[in-house]
């Protein structure tokens, strides 16, 4: 109180937007004070709103607190702060400060109308804890029809585990709840906002995200990989028109055309600048043409994806490495002002024992380059493929193919161990291959430079 002028000064803050919250708001703005009205929900109201009857006059709840919740969102004095908490108080009577975290609304209180067509639109369900968990309501809502403020709001509950182990977040939650209510376009489109392969990713993704799937303590995970590959698949070759972001009048060169490349050279693309891809091959894609079998991966679900990479406005240059013709030096006089390099990691890695260079010796990585290039390879009826990997199954699935009559896997550890995905697996001694665990080469056997043999230890 100013003792000279004997007038109300300062302001207070009211923690707590029930209803005892809410009177004591309107006094205190009443007598002349600014309010700030702090509530952790979505709006005031608290416990009352949900009663049916007052104690002990057994009057209507509502028909009490809607008179008190309209004069406390109208009053010029009180200013209502919902979705927030007091985080700490310093200061002294008549001169604290309060630090206060506001959570996100995700909705605009001035925009929103309250009309409720969001609600009727969105996918998520959960249970309304204002209901006691009885009914369930949308992702998006209203606390009850009087809330004040008179707006909706978006509750969000953490990042799902799913997207959290997802290497580029791909909000899986959310795509499934889209094509859970056939918004496959829609689905899609959230999709790509993260990933803009998904035809690929959906046939080679490694799916870690299914490993945390919370569906699995009721019976299994989501088949999250394969939705995303559905709603890729279903638009096929109509797809949707591809925006072209306008220029920034900067250059950008990106050495590579693989799976890292190819998302730089679109996320720097989004950014507005111009992009070149150097790719050293005849073909683009880097391990995703030359390492990754076309069974797996159909070249033209690769090709479509990229497609719109250049749709998009990017400029890809095929046979061109980097190098003695064509140095960095080169680049930065035709206007190339920053460089991404993503030349991959193409060398197989060897066993390390004598003779692996002799003739009938192959490196997994360097058999399927060769393979994918359509260029000759030499191989014999019988092939041992040393290895648990994915290049290793890749390797054996694509010998038969090339019409090896026996393929046999060594493999020094056992199945559980096995780094290679279960399904790959499971394809692969369906097609014939044959698996030995525990199984480890300790010596090729080369005659006339020429291997032989193979001789192997069983591990304990």
């Amino acid at each position: 109180m100013d003792e000279e002028r004997n007038v109300p000064t300062g302001s207070v803050l009211v923690v707590g937007g029930g209803i005892g919250g809410i009177q004591t708001s309107l006094d205190l703005a009443e007598s002349g004070f600014k309010v700030y009205l702090l509530e952790k929900n979505p709006s005031i109201g608290g416990t009352m709103a949900q009663l049916d009857k007052t104690f002990p006059t057994n009057d209507c709840s509502m028909c009490i607190m809607s008179p008190k919740l309209v004069d406390a969102g109208r009053h010029r004095n009180i200013e209502i702060l919902t979705n927030a908490s007091v985080e700490a108080v310093e200061g002294e009577p008549g001169r604290f400060t309060v630090r206060i975290h506001k959570r996100a609304r995700y909705v605009g209180i001035e925009a929103c109308k309250a009309c409720g067509d969001c609600a009727k639109v969105c996918p998520v369900k959960i249970p309304n804890d204002f209901e006691q968990g009885l009914v369930t309501r949308a992702a998006i809502y209203q606390v009850f029809a009087q809330a004040m403020p008179s707006a909706y709001a978006i509750e969000k509950r953490g990042e799902p585990p799913c997207r959290a182990t997802c290497p580029i977040h791909v909000n899986a939650q959310g795509y499934i709840a889209l094509i859970s209510v056939g918004k496959f376009k829609e689905a899609l489109a959230l999709i790509r906002e993260r990933n803009p392969f998904p035809g690929i990713t959906g046939r080679i993704c490694t799916r870690p995200c299914e490993g945390v799937c919370r569906r699995k303590d009721v019976d299994q995970a989501v088949a999250i990989d394969a939705l995303k590959r559905f709603v890729s698949d279903l638009e096929g070759e109509e797809a949707s028109e591809v925006p072209v972001p306008p220029y920034n009048g900067r250059k950008v060169a990106v050495v590579g055309s693989g799976p890292s490349g190819l998302l730089a050279a679109h996320d720097l693309r989004k950014m507005g600048y111009a992009v070149t891809i150097f790719e050293a091959l005849p073909v683009a894609g880097g391990m995703l043409a030359v390492g990754i079998p076309e069974y797996r991966l159909p070249r033209s679900v690769l090709q479509r994806e990229i497609g719109r990479l250049l749709q998009m406005g990017v400029e890809l240059k095929l046979n061109t490495p980097i190098g003695e013709g064509l140095s960095f030096d080169d680049l930065r006089a035709k206007g190339y002002e920053a460089f991404f390099i993503a030349t991959g990691a193409h060398r197989s890695r060897k066993m390390g024992l004598e003779g692996e260079e002799a003739q009938g010796v192959l490196h997994a990585i360097d058999f399927l380059r060769r393979t994918a290039l359509g260029e000759p390879v030499e191989m014999g009826q019988r092939v041992i493929v040393v290895g648990g990997g994915n290049a290793a199954i890749d390797a054996a699935r694509t010998s038969l193919r090339l019409g090896a009559k026996e393929v046999t896997i060594l493999y020094r550890r056992t199945r559980n161990e096995m780094p290679a995905q279960e399904e790959e697996i499971e394809q692969a001694e369906l097609e014939g291959v044959r698996i030995e665990y525990l199984s480890a080469p300790t010596k090729l056997v080369i005659e006339n430079g020429r291997i032989r043999a193979l001789e192997c230890v069983r591990m304990a």
